[in-house]
């Protein structure tokens, strides 16, 4: 079984074309679960009326606009297959090239990520996309083109272990390797938009680059919180300390320093590393309290 889950809004026009290109590519058992998040068009109508004459469509539905993760996570809970396909609805991402992932997926890959290789978007999805995409190459040991692709293939496993929230669905393939799943990436075409207009815009490019450190401390201090905050912490702190340092040697000196904005820049910076570094502390406790719990709870199970 195959799920194919798409999350839909404001797609009204691109559906029926889009469902029937999909019957046209698959030939083993199939499902195809449409996600309405809000939409505000006549997009839910037009899957109902698919979904009455082929029980292999469901139309499943949001209570209201609450974005792409939330979409996401629908489909996957309803979906049965053991192999889930995730695609956009706006027929950017051509239903044709599934054969290419699941290819993939046989040979032993439990995530494979398309990759827009010329994008037919406007020039500023393009340039907020590969300036994202050069900071994730960057930051993490995912060396992947095109992050945010939309177009994927997964194992069971993969799609059941994922917890999206907010944004968290650009940084599926990270979140992957990160729980140790293959992960690999494989080109794909990229039709220009026929009916809807583009969602992303000037704001969302920059939310992208807050989600960034998002999905590092997910991956990388999620356990480790002190690793994270120490740094800045301790940086701020000894930049507040050497200032006061500097101050206090000027009024040894004989000179007035009650009055410089450098005194009270250095006593903010001191008091903000040091905060910042306790915040640092507390999470690790947290953490620490929390492992701890755990461990009990699995050795009384035990015994």
């Amino acid at each position: 079984m195959i799920s194919i889950v798409i999350p839909v809004f404001n797609e009204e026009k691109s559906l029926k074309e889009l469902y029937q290109r999909i019957n046209n590519v698959l030939k083993k058992d199939w499902e195809i679960i449409f996600v309405d998040d809000g939409s505000t068009d006549s997009s839910a109508l037009q899957i109902s009326k698919i979904a009455e004459k082929d029980k292999r469509v469901s139309l499943s539905s949001l209570s209201r606009h609450l974005g792409k993760a939330k979409a996401l996570m629908k489909g996957f809970q309803n979906s049965k297959g053991e192999i889930v396909v995730t695609l956009d609805a706006d027929l950017q991402d051509e239903p044709e090239e599934i054969p290419k992932f699941l290819a993939k997926i046989d040979e032993g890959y439990d995530l494979v990520n398309g990759w827009k290789k010329q994008r037919k978007d406007s020039l500023l999805v393009v340039l907020f996309s590969r300036i994202l995409n050069f900071f994730i190459s960057k930051f993490t040991a995912l060396k992947i083109h095109d992050i945010n692709c939309g177009f994927k293939a997964y194992k069971k496993s993969v799609v059941t272990s994922l917890n999206l929230y907010g944004d968290l669905y650009r940084f599926i393939p990270i979140l992957a390797v990160n729980k140790g799943f293959r992960v690999i990436e494989i080109g794909v075409s990229h039709a220009p938009r026929k009916y809807s207009h583009s969602k992303y815009g000037l704001f969302k490019g920059f939310q992208g680059f807050f989600d960034i450190f998002t999905i590092l401390f997910l991956t990388k201090f999620k356990d480790r919180p002190l690793h994270f905050f120490g740094p800045f912490g301790f940086l701020l702190f000894l930049t507040g300390f050497f200032i006061s340092l500097y101050l206090t040697i000027l009024w040894l000196q004989g000179e007035s320093i009650g009055r410089r904005p450098l005194l009270i820049l250095g006593l903010l910076l001191i008091i903000t590393g040091i905060q910042i570094f306790t915040t640092g502390l507390l999470a690790e406790l947290i953490i620490s309290v929390f492992h701890e719990k755990r461990n009990e709870k699995n050795y009384h199970r035990d015994s």
